[in-house]
Order: structure tokens, then C-alpha cells, then sequence
């Protein structure tokens, strides 16, 4: 008997890769929530930065774009670059998608994935109490476990950052209207913590402020009508170097660990979106040029101290929230069994994956965020499905 191929995560990544799967006479079970990190991870009325264009979750056959979608249901076309495509909009286009092409999604966690002894594949256990051998694993778990949160945040609480707490992650929270008539810091100055901060004065917070570490971080994007036409578009925008990134993640991993990793950090940063610039001026303060060195809670209240070359501030407030963005970290993973990560290889900040996502150990694969450190940043967005899954699904076939 053919032992199937087990795909771990139901997010845009895990989707299209089941969907490629499928369309080459795989036999593939797939696990997770669908579209969970979209549907309760990201605050009710935040919007995409990304375009149209740029939003679509790779399929093996026509008629499953973004357009499709709102074609099919009725739903606003989105098509232009002018054109701001809801969060609740996208998490439904994902569950059309997944109805129509992924229906045998099994909403069940997978527990543990160990390599089984002297033979090939890997041995899964679900919640379910299900055991079972797979042939090959595909990791498309996206966001899941890797919120990133300052070590000074973490440190002040006992339990760490809750949502419920003095200190949170903005990934903690899908409904902010909680806040209303309270102080509220937000630490990051990337697209989370701008349009978080948005959202957070639309809905009535009492004052909101952005905390960012380098000076002049709090910076926006330009409309679609300013990019230059003498460079090379692509999903991100017209530049030659994301022309590289978007169409030949495959050389990215070629390139030496560390300046991967700083590329990784710092290619399509912490940037505002082009619309976002006339909702947060004069709506939201800003605190830039500090770093947070200590924290602490006093009668209930969180208490940052900042730091710059003049000396040491403090800043009081009713909640402080770390949208500080994600970081891939393999020790997060921990479905991955001992025997897994005795031979998983890493390196520049997640696995080091070849060529086809092909983890270190036979049969391991990597997609989405993780694979960032091997192939690029277009691994961090929905586009980059259309480069990695028919790819993946090629390798996976091959084993």
C-alpha cells in the first residue's frame, strides 16, 4: 500500500501545496484549521498591504485567483493596485479555495511526527488518538508558535504576554474594541503595528502611541501611481532586486547564512502601506529613536523604560502590545520528534532546506515562513506560493 504524504497547516501555503499535491495523484492528508491565523490572529477590520495581484493562493489550474472568488460569490472585485483588499475578505477566499480544492481537510492537530525506525517515512500521531506512517511530511504550519515579543516584555510578566494581560502580542487579538477609553502602547514600527495602531484610536482608544526603536522607522509606502516604470514590476512593487527575489528564490539560497539572514530582516521591512499614511497622522503619536531596556508592572499598569543617547524615560500605559512580527524557530515546532530534529540541519535563522524545500532529513519539507532563510523573503507572503508549490509538490512526488 502507498503511504500517503501528511501536510501539516491549512493556511494559504499548506493549501496550495495540498492543492499541487492532489492535481499529481499524490495521496496526501492534510491537517489544521483552515485559514486560522487569518480568521482570529489578525484584528477585525485590518486591511492587506499587499495588492490584488499579490494575494492570490497558487493553484495547479485556472480559476482559483483572488478575482475568481469575488467573481464566484458576488463579493467587490478586487483587481487594481488602488484597490485595499479586506482581512475578512482574503480568510473567506481561503476557505473557497480549500472547499474546491483541498475538501478533505481534517481539522485535527497533529501531536508528534517521528522518523520510523529502520524504514523509511515518518510515524504521525493526531489529538484524535490516530496513529499513522507517511511517507513523506510537508511543515506548512505559516505564523503558528512564532510570535516574536521582546525579551524585556517577557521578562516582566511571570506567564509571559497574554491577551488579557499588560503586555500582549498583536497576533493576541482579533477584536480591539476592548480598549476603548484606555492608554495603549504599540511597540514595532512595521505594517502591524502602524495599522494596528490605526485601528486601535478608530476604536475609541484613549490615546495611542508607537514605539520605535530607530529613529525615522515610522515611514510609508508610495501610492501605486509613484513607482518608478523604467524598473521591472513585480508583486511587491517595481524594483530590480524584488524582481530577483520573486522569480528566483531558488539562487537566494546560494547566497552565504549571514547576509541570507540580514536580507531576510531588512528586504520589504517594516514599511506603512501608501494608504494607511492619511488614517495615522494626527490620530496616532509617535516615540521613535528609544529602545526599550526594562519593563515592569506597577498597580497593574505596564511601565516601559526607554533609552536613547540623552538617558532613560519611562512611559506608562493601560496595555502595552508587541507588534514585533514573527521569527522562525525550529524549538516552536514541537510536533517535530526528537529523532526529527537529531538530524534536521539549521541555519540563518530556519532549516536549511535544498533544492524542492528538502529539509536535511530524508522526507522533511519546509514551506512558508520557514523556508524564508533558504529562499527569500517572498517566502513571508501569499505570492510566494505561486514559486514554491508546484516545486514542493514535484519533490514531494519524487520520493
Amino acid at each position: 500500500m502507498t503511504l500517503p504524504v501528511a501536510v501539516i497547516g491549512a493556511g494559504p501555503y499548506g493549501l496550495s501545496t495540498a492543492a499541487h499535491l492532489k492535481a499529481r495523484g499524490v495521496p496526501t492528508r492534510v491537517f489544521g484549521s483552515p485559514m486560522v491565523s487569518w480568521r482570529e490572529q489578525m484584528p477585525a477590520g485590518m486591511l492587506l498591504k499587499s495588492t490584488p495581484v499579490a494575494s492570490n493562493i497558487d493553484a495547479p489550474q485556472p480559476g482559483h485567483t483572488l478575482l475568481d472568488y469575488c467573481v464566484d460569490t458576488g463579493e467587490r472585485r478586487y483587481e487594481s493596485d488602488w484597490d485595499v483588499i479586506p482581512v475578512g475578505t482574503f480568510a473567506g477566499y481561503g476557505l473557497w479555495f480549500q472547499r474546491r480544492l483541498v475538501p478533505h481537510l481534517e481539522q485535527v492537530r497533529v501531536k508528534s511526527v517521528e522518523r520510523r525506525p529502520g524504514r523509511p517515512g515518518f510515524e504521525l500521531k493526531l489529538d484524535s488518538g490516530e496513529q499513522f506512517a507517511a511517507r513523506a511530511v510537508v511543515v506548512a504550519t505559516g505564523l503558528s508558535g512564532l510570535a516574536r515579543v521582546p525579551a524585556e516584555l517577557t521578562a516582566a510578566v511571570p506567564d509571559g504576554p497574554v491577551a488579557g494581560g499588560p503586555f500582549s502580542h498583536s497576533s493576541h487579538h482579533h477584536d480591539l474594541s476592548g480598549f476603548a477609553g484606555r492608554d495603549v502602547v504599540v511597540v514595532g514600527a512595521g505594517q502591524s503595528a502602524l495599522e494596528s495602531a490605526v485601528l486601535l484610536a478608530e476604536a475609541g482608544a484613549a490615546s495611542v502611541r508607537v514605539v520605535a526603536r530607530r529613529r525615522g522607522a515610522v515611514r510609508f509606502g508610495a501610492a501605486p501611481d509613484g513607482q518608478s516604470p523604467l524598473k521591472p514590476d513585480t508583486p511587491f512593487g517595481r524594483a530590480w532586486s524584488l524582481y530577483a527575489f520573486s522569480y528566483h528564490a531558488d539562487g537566494f539560497r546560494r547566497l552565504p547564512p549571514q547576509l541570507r539572514e540580514y536580507l531576510v530582516r531588512r528586504v520589504l521591512g517594516p514599511l506603512g502601506a501608501w494608504w494607511l499614511r492619511e488614517r495615522f497622522v494626527g490620530r496616532v503619536r509617535v516615540t521613535e529613536g528609544k529602545r526599550i531596556v526594562r519593563a515592569r508592572v506597577a498597580e497593574g499598569r505596564p511601565v516601559l523604560t526607554l533609552a536613547d543617547a540623552g538617558g532613560e524615560t519611562e512611559l506608562t500605559a493601560d496595555h502595552v502590545i508587541a507588534a514585533t512580527g514573527y521569527r522562525v524557530d525550529v524549538a516552536a515546532l514541537d510536533f517535530l520528534g526528537d529523532s526529527v530534529r537529531a538530524r534536521l540541519a539549521t541555519g540563518a535563522g530556519g532549516p536549511r532546506l535544498g533544492a524542492g524545500y528538502r529539509s536535511s532529513v530524508p522526507g522533511l519539507f519546509f514551506t512558508g515562513l520557514p523556508a524564508a532563510a533558504s529562499f527569500g523573503p517572498v517566502m513571508r507572503f501569499v505570492c510566494g506560493t505561486e514559486y514554491a508549490s508546484p516545486r514542493l509538490a514535484r519533490a514531494v512526488a519524487a520520493v
